[in-house]
């Protein structure tokens, strides 16, 4: 253990595959070469869409197993999760797979939060090798949280664009032929609530996470953000991310040469009409895969911390009134020499 939230790992785990499969909306965005696979027809061959949300995480695991050069019988244990009710995305997704299953729920944050938890058994020795797979699809989350298609309903400017994705990562107590980035350590975050309830205003739900995270592990790492080549959060989106800076100026912290955001990063808002940005599981996860992990693969980012955001509401809790409450997990991720 480091300070109040952070652990450090002694036998730091190595990403030696990942792979990411994404919707046609997020093919048409900056990133839109960088990734694996694009479903053009967004169904992905499915019926329903958590039929094809269940198939995204399906072809991330094959195409991260491939690039690894390894089979489902080389993996020992699999972390995943979803947006949606009982994670059905993830447990049919994953049924076929016949693999010891954890299954997690960390809204938006809930990549950091399967690397983070993969990450524990790998360096502690529980498993050599570890899946960690996470998802969220556009159509499923909005009948899930929001409105069904067909309604047809105005977004405000404040809202984030679920984004249509999966990201899947192999974690290994050895390097491998193709090691993406070494774990250095996690941030588990604590759960901060600052009384806001516009579930259409992602972005200030999860800001005040997302900086009590990225404080805490600067004080518990003993760093400053000038240790970090980028400190990049998973959701926020334009909205969150001004946010996300006053906050943190509030502790005299100043990020705003290292920090970049995965929702701001994966659509041209403007061009393709997405508001403030993007957000969902999928979008820090097909992100990270696409784009960061290729940044610290080739040393251009020699230490990375990678903190996905998440709002932690249900429908039923959002219909009763409730407030949305934040969570963000930090995840330091180094070059492999």
């Amino acid at each position: 253990m480091l300070g109040k939230q952070s652990i450090q790992f002694e036998k730091k785990p190595y990403i030696i595959g990942s792979a990411s499969v994404v919707g046609s909306k997020e093919a048409q965005g900056p990133m839109g070469e960088l990734f694996d696979k694009v479903g053009y027809d967004d169904m992905f061959g499915g019926k329903t869409w958590e039929e094809a949300e269940s198939i995204l995480q399906k072809e991330a695991l094959e195409i991260a197993m491939s690039k690894a050069e390894l089979t489902k019988q080389d993996l020992q244990i699999v972390f995943a999760g979803d947006l949606l009710g009982q994670s059905i995305a993830s447990s049919f997704g994953m049924a076929g797979y016949q693999l010891p299953h954890v299954g997690l729920y960390g809204a938006c944050s809930t990549c950091g939060l399967s690397l983070s938890m993969g990450g524990l058994t790998v360096s502690g020795g529980f498993a050599q090798k570890a899946a960690c797979i996470t998802s969220s699809h556009f159509a499923s989350a909005e009948k899930e949280f929001r409105f069904p298609l067909a309604y047809g309903n105005q977004r405000p400017k404040s809202a984030t664009w679920t984004v249509t994705g999966s990201g899947a990562f192999i974690l290994s107590s050895q390097p491998g032929k193709q090691t993406l980035a070494a774990m250095e350590g996690v941030t588990i975050g604590k759960i901060v609530d600052y009384g806001i309830k516009d579930s259409m205003n992602m972005g200030a739900c999860m800001a005040p996470a997302a900086a009590d995270t990225i404080r805490q592990n600067l004080e518990d790492f003993g760093r400053e953000p000038k240790d970090y080549d980028k400190i990049i959060t998973g959701d926020l989106g334009e909205v969150g991310q001004k946010l996300l800076f006053d906050l943190l100026a509030e502790k005299q912290i100043d990020i705003t040469r290292q920090h970049m955001d995965c929702g701001i990063e994966i659509y041209e808002s403007e061009k393709q009409h997405t508001d403030a940005g993007g957000s969902g599981c999928g979008c820090s996860a097909a992100v990270l895969s696409a784009y960061i992990l290729k940044k610290i693969r080739e040393g251009i980012w020699k230490r990375v911390l990678f903190v996905p955001t998440g709002a932690l509401l249900s429908k039923t809790s959002f219909n009763e009134g409730q407030t949305i409450p934040g969570i963000a997990h930090g995840v330091v991720m180094e070059h492999y020499e």
